[in-house]
């Protein structure tokens, strides 16, 4: 091998930043999946002790990934985990009523179970609500990594930026986008291949909102496509598949695929 070259990469070694393990990042995710959902649990615990050595044991795989990015956080690696932790009753109920909402408005849904078990839009939204709070205490990084533990396993892309409200449904959910500065009202219902993306990839956008607010009650058929940081879908709004809006919709709007 050619000397430069070989130095070259080495030298670059030296010079990234500590990064966070992908694979202990997505072993800390299965096991705070594990600790919330029993449905996600390879283990049936045999008591308090041994619940709450796992948690303890995944406890430290966090504080671990965060003192790796300890000089990008905005507070310390131990005061980011608390106040990551003190939100786990939020996320955890936020997540109850996401099946509850999918099981009820899926007639192919038989439990709670199977919808947490098996449902790729529950699993991606899961991912996503934990990412969501990382990312909102300032934690680089690891929030993408999640959401591309999701992406990997489901086919649905969520950057964890993306706001998203309360009683969220992806039904199927395969090829479905969430960009970053997209907000999601409360009792929406998306189907898959629906993308909620940018008018505009310019790099100095980077700061600004790009992407759509839906607002409450709207249901995203498949293959609908919704572009633009000023576009916004009114409230109790249907939007037929294969749909491609760029522009806003007052409430109760119906808007179909039209064949020419």
């Amino acid at each position: 091998m050619d000397e430069d070259f070989f130095q070259n990469r080495f030298q670059d070694h030296q010079r990234v930043e500590k990064l966070p393990s992908p694979r202990l990042a997505e072993e800390w995710l299965d096991g705070l999946l594990y600790f919330l959902f029993p449905e996600y649990s390879p283990i049936k615990f045999t008591g308090d002790r041994a619940f709450r050595i796992h948690y303890q044991t995944n406890d430290l795989k966090l504080f671990t990934i965060l003192d790796s990015l300890s000089n990008q956080l905005r507070d310390p690696s131990s005061a980011t985990r608390d106040a990551f932790e003190a939100d786990l009753p939020k996320i955890y109920a936020s997540l109850s009523e996401d099946a509850d909402a999918i099981l009820t408005g899926d007639p192919a849904a038989r439990s709670r179970n199977e919808v947490i078990s098996t449902y790729p839009g529950f699993y991606a939204l899961a991912v996503h609500r934990i990412a969501h709070r990382l990312c909102r205490l300032g934690v680089p990084l690891l929030p993408r990594i999640l959401s591309e533990v999701a992406h990997r396993h489901t086919g649905i892309e969520i950057h964890p930026g993306a706001t998203i409200g309360r009683r969220f449904c992806i039904d199927h959910g395969t090829g479905v986008v969430i960009g970053e500065t997209v907000e999601i009202g409360d009792d929406v219902k998306i189907y898959q291949g629906v993308t909620l993306g940018a008018l505009s990839v310019r790099k100095d956008m980077a700061r600004t909102k790009r992407h759509p607010t839906i607002k409450d009650r709207v249901v995203i058929y498949a293959g609908a496509t919704i572009l633009g940081g000023k576009t916004v879908i009114g409230e109790d709004s249907i939007i037929g598949g294969n749909t491609w809006i760029v522009k806003s919709l007052p409430a109760k709007s119906r808007e179909y695929y039209k064949k020419v």
